[in-house]
């Protein structure tokens, strides 16, 4: 009969806490801002959040912006997925691209600190209103209350969503196949 070690049931359980650990998904400290004043206005000594940072995450959202922003091929059918008055054409928005897409305005951008600390490596994603008056990002990946305020994110928050330029632009039916857009995502709320 051969011994058995009380040791490996421990190294086994012990190796099973690592790895669920490992699968927890990293939370950063994040702000979502309706525009580049609202962000340096908050950035004060105890701010996670230089005004380098705003300004560069500010200037990463626009990028991506018009990158990524969801496309659609009428005004109408931009309007029912992002509300009144929150759309303008791919021209206006990009300085060049088409007058016959549509596109929603930028409504704010969210901000992460991806390696902590006051002036740290951060990261961007424009914000889109929905038609049920809420906030999504480009990827649609969320859905938030508000444009404005502070909370723990995951890191996939700030992931690069895929590029919608030169792609066939969204018809009523291929939005509504997808549910609307910012439909798709898990909710969440910052607080002041």
């Amino acid at each position: 009969m051969t011994k058995r070690s009380r040791h490996v049931p421990i190294a086994i359980l012990g190796a099973a806490a690592f790895t669920l650990a490992g699968c927890e998904e990293e939370k950063v400290d994040a702000a979502a801002f309706p525009d580049l004043q609202s962000c340096l206005a908050a950035t004060s000594e105890n701010s996670i959040f230089s005004e380098a940072d705003c300004k560069t995450a500010f200037a990463e959202a626009q990028s991506l912006h018009v990158e990524a922003a969801p496309r659609y091929d009428s005004l109408e059918v931009c309007e029912e997925q992002h509300g009144p008055d929150a759309c303008s054409t791919e021209q206006a928005a990009t300085q060049g691209g088409s007058s016959g897409i549509f596109m929603p305005l930028l409504a704010g951008y969210l901000i992460g600190n991806m390696m902590g600390g006051r002036s740290g490596m951060s990261a961007a994603q424009p914000l889109y209103k929905t038609s049920d008056g809420r906030f999504t990002n480009a990827a649609r990946t969320s859905s938030f209350s508000t444009n404005q305020g502070a909370a723990k994110l995951s890191t996939s928050q700030f992931t690069r969503p895929a590029s919608t330029v030169g792609k066939t632009p969204m018809t009523r039916a291929t939005a509504a196949s997808r549910g609307g857009f910012g439909r798709t995502g898990g909710s969440r709320g910052f607080g002041g």
